[in-house]
């Protein structure tokens, strides 16, 4: 046990002694490069021609010190810490696009300009010891930074360890922006769909005439509730163009928005009863409609596979507008009208429908039979809730996905911030303009 710890005491002082002697100490204590990071970090120093000003910057400051090639720096910590800070303090649109688009530039860079050797694998294991960052760091290492299938013309830096981890740190903080700007669409999201579920009774009643609400003022028209998510998805769309955010991060981000649309809908439906009704169902339709429009017009550049997230909506509201709901067989719901659908949801949204309109009747006795059959048998292995849908809450790329869609950055011809020339240690920046 003694020796263990006199083990521990001797590897501590030589890290300790490596630190202080070694060639990295300027980088490590020189505050005037601290100083100039913080301000590229807390500062909105916007874009050039498409390209984030920061990362481009913080870039070619940290290859100018030789960061990448430092056996030990606490330069790249000060810079995650810094960038996290700032998006705690400001969990925002503004802020959250902003960085998306520049921790993204930066992970791209490092991936086409900076690479690993071999040695790295066995630092990387012994550095990371037993703090959980083992098996990701190790894994990452596999292909990080190492570069593979570029032929650019350009010299390429040999990285050591910290940057290594830098650049998965990097790829970490993109997931959580990512994550954060997701979860704060859905929440400015959700009030406007809880309009959007059932149609405006003055609407389905006196649709020729203006209504007011109890406090005297108009009420918004029945197209007006969808106007306004296609109002939220047009913002949407602009705020992140106008962060120059990659075409691939905005396809993921509007995809998982209309995933949520589609959840929040399809299980609004499913648990009020008051909404299966035929009239109700050719007012989500009629939204619906709004939605696919959007899509066609956002093109699959942005709105990649977003129509085919609405299905489980869009099949659950063919079902109720459909007519002669008696003379279709299960087999036939299954396969023609809800093949997305299982046979819990189909019997509930059955056995939940009404007829506003025409007074139709639901499905036939027989296939409720059916269905309540098939249901019972499952019971045992579902949940009371089973045919609600979950949110998804995945972060739908990997860190080989940004590798490969994200386009080459470019960081020459930056707009150079006012400030620089207050800083000697990133005048190089200017001597290079």
């Amino acid at each position: 046990m003694i020796w263990e710890i006199s083990l521990c005491i001797y590897c501590f002082l030589s890290s300790y002694t490596y630190l202080f002697n070694s060639n990295v100490l300027p980088l490590g204590i020189n505050l005037d490069n601290y100083e100039f990071l913080t301000r590229c970090i807390k500062e909105d120093l916007g874009f050039k021609n498409g390209k984030p000003v920061a990362a481009s910057i913080i870039y070619k400051c940290l290859l100018h010190w030789h960061a990448f090639e430092s056996e030990r720096t606490a330069i790249f910590d000060y810079i995650i810490d810094g960038i996290n800070e700032v998006i705690k303090v400001r969990d925002d649109d503004i802020v959250l696009p902003y960085w998306l688009s520049n921790t993204s530039a930066l992970v791209c860079l490092l991936q086409r300009n900076v690479r690993s050797n071999g040695f790295l694998t066995t630092t990387a294991q012994r550095y990371a010891g037993s703090s959980g960052l083992t098996s990701r760091i190790g894994h990452g290492l596999k292909s990080p930074l190492k570069l593979i299938g570029y032929n650019d013309g350009m010299s390429h830096v040999e990285a050591r360890y910290p940057a290594i981890l830098f650049k998965q740190q990097l790829t970490a903080c993109v997931e959580k922006i990512f994550g954060h700007l997701r979860d704060n669409l859905k929440k400015e999201l959700s009030p406007l769909l809880a309009l959007c579920i059932q149609a405006p009774k003055t609407g389905r009643v006196q649709s020729g005439k203006s209504s007011r609400s109890p406090g005297g003022l108009p009420q918004q028209s029945p197209g007006g509730q969808w106007d306004s998510i296609i109002n939220f998805l047009n913002s949407l769309l602009n705020r992140l163009c106008a962060n120059h955010i990659p075409s691939f991060f905005i396809r993921k981000l509007v995809t998982q928005v209309f995933s949520f649309i589609n959840m929040t809908l399809f299980n609004s439906l499913l648990l009020r009863r008051e909404c299966c009704t035929f009239s109700n169902g050719e007012y989500v339709k009629s939204g619906l409609a709004e939605l696919e429009k959007w899509i066609v017009n956002a093109n699959e550049e942005y709105a990649g596979t977003s129509w085919h997230e609405l299905n489980y909506i869009r099949q659950a509201v063919g079902f109720l507008v459909i007519h002669q709901k008696r003379k279709k067989s299960l087999e036939e719901i299954m396969q023609d009208l809800c093949p997305a659908l299982t046979v819990r949801q189909i019997y509930r949204i059955s056995t939940m429908y009404w007829d506003d309109k025409y007074g139709t009747q639901s499905v036939s006795n027989e296939v409720v039979g059916e269905m309540r059959e098939i249901v019972s048998k499952d019971n045992q292995s579902l949940t009371s809730n089973s045919f609600l849908m979950d949110d998804d809450m995945s972060i739908p790329f990997s860190a080989e996905d940004i590798d490969m869609a994200i386009p080459a950055v470019n960081t020459d011809d930056i707009e150079l911030p006012a400030f620089l020339n207050e800083y000697p240690c990133a005048q190089f920046l200017v001597s290079h303009e």
